[in-house]
């Protein structure tokens, strides 16, 4: 099933996240090929510049490099190096909101652990 764009965030930013998503989950591994620029185009009927962004965006943060004449792939480390900064982001939008919102009704560390392993027991 093909994932859909929406109109939130740019689409060449969704592009480049679908590739990092499927770098993290180990679908394209370290080396290997990403879709090219007209092939993405083509599955998802957007402009090839905007492909072409989005695959940009992934070759200036060094997650993918480009070979001449070949195509783009994906760089030794990046999905360690993905790993890391979903890792911070999860802190900044989750955990960090969450900890203040604890400190503000007066939970401390162990009741918020408590609360979240009760809470998962339950599932």
């Amino acid at each position: 099933m093909k994932p859909t764009l929406d109109e939130s965030q740019p689409i060449f930013h969704q592009i480049a996240v679908l590739i990092m998503d499927e770098i993290i989950d180990g679908r394209i591994k370290e080396e290997e090929q990403v879709p090219s620029t007209n092939e993405l185009s083509r599955f998802y009927n957007i402009n090839p510049a905007t492909a072409r962004k989005g695959l940009q965006a992934l070759v200036d943060k060094e997650i993918i490099y480009k070979q001449r004449g070949v195509g783009m792939f994906v760089s030794k480390g990046a999905q360690e190096k993905l790993i890391i900064q979903r890792k911070e982001q999860f802190y900044e939008e989750y955990v960090a909101p969450l900890l203040k919102e604890a400190n503000r009704i007066h939970l401390n560390e162990q009741m918020v652990i408590e609360l979240i392993k009760t809470k998962m027991d339950s599932k």
